[in-house]
This record gives C-alpha cells, structure tokens and sequence, in this order.
C-alpha cells in the first residue's frame, strides 16, 4: 500500500444533503450533513440516480457504517470513482 492510500482523504460537502442508511432516496434518513461539512469517504457504491449540485451520478458515497450520501453533493473533483468499491 502507498502511503498516499492510506491516508484518508477529506471532500467538502457543497450543499445541505440528507444521510441516507443506504445508496438511494428511499432508504432511511439518518442524519443531515450541512454545506461546507468535511466527510471521509471509506468506499463508494452503485446506487440511486440523483441530479445534485455538481452534476448527475449513480455513486454514493460510504461515510460511516450504514451512512451514504449521493456524490453529487461532495466535490471530490472527479465524476467517477475516488474511493474503493463499497
């Protein structure tokens, strides 16, 4: 492993998104994450379609254990994988 992989990398959240218990809208909120929020994201996943405000995606990305939020609404600075498959 290179030590650039294991460090965590930290995205800003770009604005208010729901925490979802799974990689789509209809799974449960669990909490809300507010514009200019950090998170670290430990694997991304196929999920839900959603139109955010960097775009439209189907990955969600994994930011604790049973805690997902679109990627539309991270700017990680790519439109595809940044993270392992969840």
């Amino acid at each position: 492993m290179t030590v650039e992989a294991a460090v965590a990398r930290r995205y800003a959240v770009v604005a208010d998104v729901n925490v979802r218990s799974g990689p789509g809208t209809s799974y449960a909120k669990v909490g809300r994450l507010s514009a200019g929020a950090h998170v670290t994201i430990s694997c991304q996943k196929s999920g839900e379609t959603v139109t955010g405000p960097t775009g439209t995606s189907k990955i969600w990305d994994r930011i604790g254990s049973g805690r997902y939020v679109s990627d539309t609404y991270v700017r990680t600075g790519s439109d595809g994988y940044v993270a392992p498959r969840c």
